[in-house]
């Protein structure tokens, strides 16, 4: 039976997902079979498993650095936020519907019975299972039917690591009043404190790290420095997604839509030497890029109205005027066709159809049924042509294209759609292969008229691989691995 380790936070952002990628590539490097595993997620990345079913990125990313194969299991529940105050709920990688926030807080306690059965099942095939709360586990006002916090460690009898985030400083403050806020049988599970994001001498922490000790009565197990490593990042609090300028040759401008979902597909993009990726949200910020991208969306259509309104469509159009490459992927591929309609109003299109971009020759329907599927294929079109692309597909909305297709796959099916210097494709993950983003990156020199980078493409696989040890590494440094061991081992 696998032995668990858990990882709250005092916060959102306090790197919780991090640090439980770090574990789960330093139990490998010792010789243990792990999994991670998170209750319930809350976020518009998501991924496509060999069987189909959708989950969150953190947990993919934690799989990866753990070495085995993304599962459905490591996140039971996912939430796909589609306003303000609801989400799309998935369980199991199936959709359950639509619910808004106080519905959801009502009815996640008859999900345990799901949570449950998909641990007991890792459990029986791992040595360890490395599990990521949510938020704090000191928002009273959640405390009741908590699932994914003191609720889930209760329920699989795990203990606890708590981690605080320095660099907004009240690290401290932070950490003694999350375990202050707990009740006793919660504080008993806390086996370790951890501070992360520190920038400098540790030396000068270490008054401050005896008297938290004092207070507490948990020790301090490590602190964790500012790590610099690129891997996917899981939500809006991602801080690539606030990367306005870029300092390279090439200039690749994503619209950060209100909705933006799967921004991962631009990692790799990130990675490469000459190209820059910058966010953009308003007009004035997009200038006359080299490359335009629009981006996934969780909802199509208010995404696209918010384009309209902002003032970015025109901008985009006159890009389009000017030759500009423009990519649309998934919802940005919809975004770019002549019209959308949702005659079931699963993107709460209304009953008219809704006018698109027009820069390319395809028309969307939405239904119910979403596409979730693995898929390889080879891009037919313009100076991307022959590239080998591997990536997954998950949508609502069938789409007629009425142009040539962006690329084929393996099957012979048609995906996406080209016309003049417009592309669109449903396919996320497009990049990770190398070839397309080695590719895109040639063709944009020979447009812009300066010298390509002759490196080999780098598949993202390899290029993970080495940021995940390098992650490991600063984490086994930093932390005191061996009173990890004992806690893990139910020895501290």
């Amino acid at each position: 039976m696998a032995r668990p380790l858990m990882v709250q936070g005092t916060m959102s952002g306090a790197g919780k997902s991090l640090l439980c990628a770090a574990l789960c590539r330093i139990l490998k490097q010792d010789g243990w079979k792990v999994a991670p595993f998170k209750s319930q997620n809350m976020a518009l990345n998501s991924y496509v498993t060999r069987d189909g079913l959708e989950m969150g990125r953190a947990q993919v990313t934690q799989a990866q650095a753990a070495g085995v194969e993304p599962d459905v299991r490591m996140n039971p529940i996912l939430l796909k936020p589609s306003s303000d105050v609801g989400s799309q709920v998935i369980v199991n990688g199936e959709v359950r519907g639509q619910m808004r926030a106080a519905d959801y807080f009502r009815h996640k306690t008859a999900l345990i019975p799901d949570v449950l059965k998909a641990y007991r099942s890792l459990e029986k095939e791992f040595d360890a299972i490395v599990i990521e709360g949510a938020g704090s586990p000191a928002e009273i006002n959640l405390k009741k039917n908590d699932i994914v916090n003191m609720g889930l460690a209760r329920l699989v009898d795990a203990p606890v690591l708590l981690v605080g985030d320095i660099d907004p400083g009240g690290v401290f403050a932070q950490l003694y009043g999350t375990v202050a806020l707990l009740e006793k049988e919660e504080k008993a599970r806390i086996k370790g404190l951890i501070i992360n994001k520190f920038r400098g001498d540790v030396e000068i922490l270490r008054p401050g790290l005896t008297m938290l000790e004092e207070l507490t009565g948990v020790p301090v197990l490590g602190v964790v420095p500012y790590l610099r490593v690129d891997v996917d990042e899981e939500d809006s609090l991602a801080p690539g997604l606030k990367q306005t300028a870029v300092h390279k040759s090439l200039d690749v401008a994503v619209v950060r839509l209100p909705r933006i979902s799967n921004f991962t597909d631009f990692a790799p993009l990130e990675a490469h030497p000459l190209l820059g990726v910058r966010y953009v949200s308003e007009a004035r910020e997009l200038g006359e890029p080299d490359l335009l991208i629009l981006p996934g969306t969780k909802s199509t259509v208010s995404d696209l109205l918010w384009l309209r309104q902002s003032g970015l469509e025109t901008a985009i159009l006159k890009l389009a005027e000017r030759g500009v490459p423009i990519l649309g992927i998934c919802g940005g591929y919809q975004m770019l066709g002549r019209s959308l309609s949702d005659p079931t109003g699963t993107e709460g299109g209304g009953a008219q159809p809704v006018r698109g971009m027009g820069l390319l020759p395809i028309d969307t329907v939405f239904d119910e049924k979403k596409r979730r599927a693995r898929v390889r294929g080879e891009v037919c079109f313009g100076p991307l042509h022959g590239a080998y692309v591997e990536g997954y597909e998950i949508h609502n909305g069938r789409t007629e294209s009425g142009g040539e297709p962006f690329c084929l796959l393996e099957d012979g099916t048609p995906d996406g759609c080209a016309a003049g210097s417009a592309w669109g494709t449903y396919l996320h993950g497009l990049f990770d292969s190398g070839q397309a983003t080695s590719a895109l990156a040639r063709a944009l020199c020979e447009r812009k008229g300066i010298q390509p980078s002759e490196a080999a493409p780098q598949s993202r696989e390899d290029y993970l691989n080495a940021q995940y040890d390098l992650l490991a590494d600063a984490v086994r440094r930093a932390l005191d691995m061996e009173r990890v061991y004992a806690i893990l081992e139910g020895k501290a």
